[in-house]
């Protein structure tokens, strides 16, 4: 397996490297810890470490190093494709190199030899009541799978602690490849008839979600593969990830670690915000019947402010600029459906909320996010965020498959790093009183 020759070929260099910094560094101050901070959800602080990307407050986030514009730009193409292949990515991720169309292949071909969801995950989501959440149905199939979990099989067979990241590496494998399945299911549950959606092995992962999702636009893969490698990581800090890497920190195996890490991801705070991004602009497109003036939809953001409410997509917890990936997915919409009016709508809304934002001054970051515009590409392919029962979470489940592929290469390292039991100390509000009078 290319992955694992790869990994295996650096671990003990890393392995080496994270020993001798705490044997000669270990007692070197990195950050302090603020009272303010403590009591606003350890916003800020410097506790963790992944090698896998970093949100830089200017550039947005560099995965491995390098900004989306330069990874869209350097990830290998199949011939004819105007995106990349997530293949490519997941190995960028994994190994720290761009990889050549050759490699990107190989991981392809890993996926499609592990392309078989068991029987009892289908059925644990048919035996769901229509109304659950598409997140919901999601978190437990993934939990569903554990039953097959390589790295828990092993272990019970007394797995040596220097080998926990193969098999870690393997579920990581065997998720990945699956969740365009379960994702493409859960909305057919949804939305038709709820056949079980049959890959096709001579399409790429994305492609594949795109045959699956029956979705005929030979546009849409290529959005796929897009939306697919701008949500796949943002550092270990946010909540999904976070949740990820503290569950697996218990050495509980990535399917009960990313199950859960997704139930985090479905919070309105974090990767339910495209559902609401999307709902807003139907609102103003309701409320006019068509696309606004450009005074119309000042008018309506105000009166959404003014009653107290956020815009959402609008604002983000370290960037203080426009987000790359917001950028990245307005120039498709603007390349190959500019009149399509609800995205047409989301553009405008980047041309007149920002504004009002700095008028109210309120916000510290007037500027959209990527949950601002992802949905409005989604809805004009066609793909519904809700049902006939009024349930959502549709797109959080495609944010799901794309954040998976993240968090499972940041599992795959923190194994090969032994990395410990994550366990801060807490402390009481008369401790920090006592503190704030010294």
């Amino acid at each position: 397996m290319i992955l694992e020759e790869k990994l295996a070929a650096q671990i003990p260099a890393w392995r080496e490297r994270v020993k001798n910094l705490l044997e000669s560094s270990e007692s070197v101050v990195v950050d302090q810890v603020t009272i303010g901070q403590v009591y606003s959800g350890m916003r800020n602080i410097k506790s963790l470490v992944t090698d896998i990307s970093y949100v830089d407050p200017v550039e947005g986030i560099r995965l491995r190093g390098y900004t989306i514009d330069e990874t869209l730009a350097r990830l290998p193409c199949l011939p004819g494709a105007k995106m990349p292949l997530v293949s490519g990515l997941f190995y960028l991720l994994l190994i720290g190199e761009m990889p050549t169309l050759e490699q990107a292949q190989a991981v392809e071909q890993e996926w499609s030899a592990r392309y078989r969801v068991p029987e009892h995950v289908f059925n644990v989501l048919r035996q769901m009541p229509s109304s659950a959440p598409a997140m919901t149905m999601f978190s437990q199939a993934i939990l569903a799978m554990q039953t097959d979990s390589a790295f828990t099989r092993m272990y019970n067979e007394v797995l040596q602690k220097e080998d926990y990241w193969r098999p870690t590496l393997e579920d990581s494998l065997t998720m990945t490849a699956n969740l365009p399945i379960i994702a493409a299911f859960i909305y057919n549950l949804k939305h038709k008839e709820g056949k079980v959606p049959v890959p096709d092995k001579s399409l790429d992962w994305s492609a594949n979600f795109a045959h699956m999702m029956d979705v005929h636009d030979p546009l849409y893969p290529d959005l796929c593969r897009l939306y697919f490698i701008i949500h796949s990581d943002h550092e270990s800090g946010n909540a999904s990830a976070h949740a990820t890497h503290l569950i697996g920190s218990t050495l509980s195996d990535v399917f009960y670690a990313v199950s859960g890490g997704m139930n985090a991801l479905a919070g309105p705070l974090h990767g339910r915000a495209n559902q609401e991004s999307l709902s807003w602009l139907l609102h103003v497109y309701e409320q006019h019947g068509r696309v606004p003036s450009v005074d119309e939809l000042r008018k309506f953001a105000w009166e959404t402010l003014d009653a107290g409410q956020v815009i959402p997509g609008y604002g983000h917890a370290v960037l203080r600029k426009t987000d790359p990936r917001f950028t990245v997915q307005l120039e498709f919409g603007r390349a190959y459906f500019p009149e399509d009016p609800i995205f047409k709508l989301a553009s405008m809304v980047y041309d007149v909320v920002p504004d009002v934002l700095r008028e109210q001054g309120k916000a510290k970051n007037p500027w959209p996010n990527v949950d601002a515009i992802s949905g409005s590409l989604q809805h004009h392919f066609g793909v519904q965020d809700c049902d006939a029962h009024g349930g959502c979470g549709f797109y959080t489940v495609l944010f799901g498959v794309s954040r998976a592929l993240g968090v499972t290469a940041n599992a795959v390292w923190a194994r090969a790093l032994n990395q410990p039991l994550e366990r801060p100390k807490s402390l009481t509000t008369a401790m920090l009183e006592a503190a704030a009078r010294k």
